[in-house]
C-alpha cells in the first residue's frame, strides 16, 4: 500500500503529539506503546517505524513540549517593561494552566519523573529548563548584573514550577488559588528585590 507524501512525517507528529499529552497527564512510566499507538489507530509494531524506543519518543515528546512553552514565553516577552514579567508570571500561574495538564508546561508535570531518569529524558528537561531561565532572564529589568539576572530568573523559573506544581498537588481547591496567588507575588517581589 503507498501512502501519499507526508504521511510516515505527519504519522509520527501524531505519535508525538498523542505521546506528549498523555505522558503530562500520566506520566512517562505510565503511558505504554501498545496504548498509546491503539489510541492513534495504529499498531505496536508501527511504533518502531518512527522511533528507536520509548524513550526516543519520551525525548522528542518534551522537545515539542518545550518547544510550545518557549512560543508562549517569547509571546509575553514582546511586552514591554515590567508588564512582561507580569504576562508572564499570571499567564503561568493561571487557573487555565493549573487546570490544562495535558497542554500545560512540561517543566511543571514532568521534572519529579525526569529527575529519578538517565539519559535522554533528562538531559531534555535540563534544556528546556536552560531555555526557560534564559527567557525569563531576557525579560527581567535591564540595569541587573549578569550574574543576578541568572540568579533572579532561576528564582522566578523554580517559583512558577514549585508553585504550578504545588497547586495542582492539593485536592483543596482555595488553597490552590491562595498558591497560585502567593507565587505570582513572590515571583515579581524576588526582581523587585534585585532592581531596588
Amino acid at each position: 500500500m503507498r501512502y501519499e507524501k507526508g504521511h510516515k512525517e505527519t504519522t509520527r507528529r501524531r505519535i508525538v503529539e498523542m505521546a506528549a499529552e498523555r505522558f503530562r497527564n500520566e506520566g512517562i512510566a505510565n503511558v505504554g506503546v501498545a496504548s498509546l499507538m491503539s489510541e492513534i489507530g495504529l499498531t505496536q509494531g508501527g511504533f518502531y517505524n518512527h522511533f528507536d524506543s520509548k524513550d526516543d519518543l519520551a525525548r522528542e515528546a518534551l522537545a515539542m513540549g518545550l518547544e510550545n512553552m518557549r512560543k508562549r514565553m517569547r509571546d509575553a516577552s514582546t511586552k514591554t517593561g515590567e508588564a512582561r514579567l507580569e504576562s508572564l508570571v499570571s499567564g503561568y500561574l493561571s487557573t487555565t494552566h493549573r487546570d490544562n495538564v495535558g497542554g500545560g508546561c512540561m517543566l511543571s508535570t514532568l521534572a519529579i519523573e525526569a529527575g529519578r531518569q538517565d539519559g535522554q529524558v533528562r538531559a531534555q528537561l535540563t534544556d528546556g529548563m536552560k531555555e526557560m531561565i534564559k527567557l525569563v532572564g531576557s525579560i527581567l529589568p535591564d540595569a541587573l548584573k549578569p550574574k543576578q539576572r541568572e540568579a533572579d530568573a532561576m528564582a522566578v523559573v523554580s517559583c512558577l514550577i514549585g508553585t504550578m506544581i504545588l497547586a495542582r498537588a492539593t485536592d483543596d481547591p482555595q488553597m490552590s488559588e491562595r498558591l497560585l496567588e502567593s507565587g505570582r507575588r513572590a515571583a515579581v517581589a524576588v526582581v523587585e528585590a534585585s532592581a531596588s
